[in-house]
């Protein structure tokens, strides 16, 4: 895992140099919606691309993680289906429903079930680069690869791409800081619960790193975002929980008002929480911000993993539920 964590910057460069041969075949009606269905490693991609396109992209861009695809997509629906192993049960399904539906199907896979269903209907895809064990680990993979898809559909310019060509840079060069950095926060965690906050914006970031720290570290952990943490589980903190670490996603360009709630918020946490640890992004855009954070978590979930001697690439237990689904 430190491995392909360390890879993280080659794999966005990799990426982005794929990304600038993604064509789409003709659609015969105009685009008035994005719909992208992905699950675990392979659907952050999807709540990443809707958050960095959020200032750009005229059309709303909605993230499904279940069986469904919802009635409104029709023929002016841009619809992606994200599954690195080309094999996600929930995403196949998907799949299956959009085929009536006269969407733009572009399904994104390194192989499996997804990029041979997608040849047998002459729909347009990309193959992502195989052999990754840990699909969670492909992040770049799929980002890139969504945001391509958008940039061919035109609507999105290619500005972003500059922005993670960026982050590409920064993060190799510091990848040394960044690492030393998150084995600091980790020893601040200990053995609490990690508690996520960040700002709303953001939340893509949050459930990552709940997601990494889930699988990797073996540990519960949970996020939610400001400000509407603020309506409901401030509540919850009434009493004192000195078994929670809570980690704050902190970003300068957070919205003043957001920023402001956090401040009091925090300080509200600081007596009742077992440790509270406050991160700041790095970066002049959306992306280089996000994927600094990115790195920065990936890291933090790996130093978890050796401080609690546990495998971070192991999931035994998905590979049990998967097995257990494929016999009902």
């Amino acid at each position: 895992m430190n491995k392909m964590i360390e890879r993280f910057p080659a794999q966005l460069e990799e990426a982005l140099q794929r990304a600038t041969a993604t064509t789409l075949q003709k659609h015969s009606a105009p685009f008035r919606s994005v719909f992208i269905s992905g699950l675990g490693g392979s659907g952050i991609g999807g709540n990443f691309v809707q958050e960095l396109v959020r200032s750009e992209c005229k059309l709303p861009v909605v993230v499904s993680k279940g069986y469904y695809a919802p009635r409104w997509v029709n023929k002016h629906t841009l619809a992606i289906c994200s599954s690195y192993s080309g094999n996600t049960e929930e995403t196949l399904s998907t799949f299956e429903q959009l085929l009536s539906t006269g969407a733009k199907i572009v399904c994104i896979a390194s192989g499996g079930k997804l990029i041979d269903l997608a040849k047998q209907h002459q729909l347009d895809y990309i193959e992502l680069t195989p052999g990754w064990s840990s699909p969670r680990a492909c992040l770049g993979f799929s980002v890139v690869a969504q945001l391509s898809v958008l940039r061919a559909a035109k609507l999105i310019s290619g500005r972003i791409f500059g922005q993670v060509t960026r982050s590409a840079t920064s993060l190799s060069k510091d990848q040394a800081n960044i690492s030393k950095k998150a084995l600091q926060i980790s020893h601040q965690i200990g053995s609490r619960t990690p508690v996520i906050y960040s700002a709303d914006h953001l939340e893509s970031v949050a459930v990552r790193w709940r997601q990494q720290i889930n699988e990797n570290s073996k540990m519960l952990c949970w996020h939610h975002v400001l400000p509407e943490m603020n309506h409901n589980e401030l509540v919850g903190w009434k009493h004192d929980h000195p078994e929670v670490a809570t980690i704050w996603l902190r970003n300068k360009d957070d919205f003043q008002r957001t920023s402001i709630r956090m401040d009091i918020t925090k300080g509200i946490l600081e007596s009742k929480a077992g440790a509270t640890i406050e991160v700041w992004s790095k970066g002049k855009s959306l992306a280089e911000q996000m994927f600094y954070l990115v790195h920065l978590g990936d890291w933090l979930s790996y130093h978890l993993s050796q401080d609690r001697k546990v495998d971070p690439v192991e999931i035994e237990v998905i590979d049990y539920l998967k097995n257990a689904l494929s016999k009902v």
